[in-house]
């Protein structure tokens, strides 16, 4: 049984693309050393992952999250280190498929409400909720101490049925 949901990594770019978020050189690493690899090559003002991705069960970026080349290892070294989550404008299409074979969540949102996101909690320890609704909608909650906002989105098939076996 997978929990979506957990603190919350904010990656404020787009475009990055699936040799960001896990080297080319390390795609035939078995899933539990892909661990210290994951968005090593990710350049972001601020950003160090050797000290910002323990712990995080939930990226937030910008549109287009899984580009460039097919690396099937790519939601692989999400997954490996614990993450479960990813919310986005958009996603590679075949980035989006992976990640469900895999049983990520790949959340598309649309970039107002992303925009928000940053805006309000990107500064803040953040706990992310993804939630489905008794009527078959679907919302991200994110909570940071006092302040908190729910984000609607179009859950798929999929999306519902991984949803309710949480």
């Amino acid at each position: 049984m997978s929990t979506f949901g957990g603190p919350v990594l904010f990656l404020d770019r787009s475009d990055i693309n699936t040799d960001e978020i896990i080297p080319a050189g390390c795609l035939s690493l078995p899933k539990q050393e892909l661990i210290p690899h994951l968005f090593e090559n990710l350049k972001i003002d601020g950003f160090n992952p050797a000290n910002d991705i323990a712990g995080k069960k939930v990226v937030i970026a910008r549109e287009n999250f899984g580009c460039g080349a097919e690396h099937d290892k790519a939601p692989l070294a999400l997954s490996a280190n614990g993450i479960t989550t990813v919310v986005s404008s958009s996603f590679a299409k075949n980035f989006r498929k992976n990640m469900q074979a895999d049983k990520l969540m790949a959340i598309e949102i649309d970039r107002k409400s992303l925009a928000d996101m940053f805006k309000m909690f990107a500064d803040k320890d953040t706990e992310c909720k993804v939630v489905l609704n008794d009527d078959g909608t679907a919302k991200v909650k994110l909570i940071a101490g006092s302040l908190s906002k729910s984000y609607q989105f179009s859950a798929d098939e999929t999306q519902k049925s991984m949803l309710s076996e949480s």
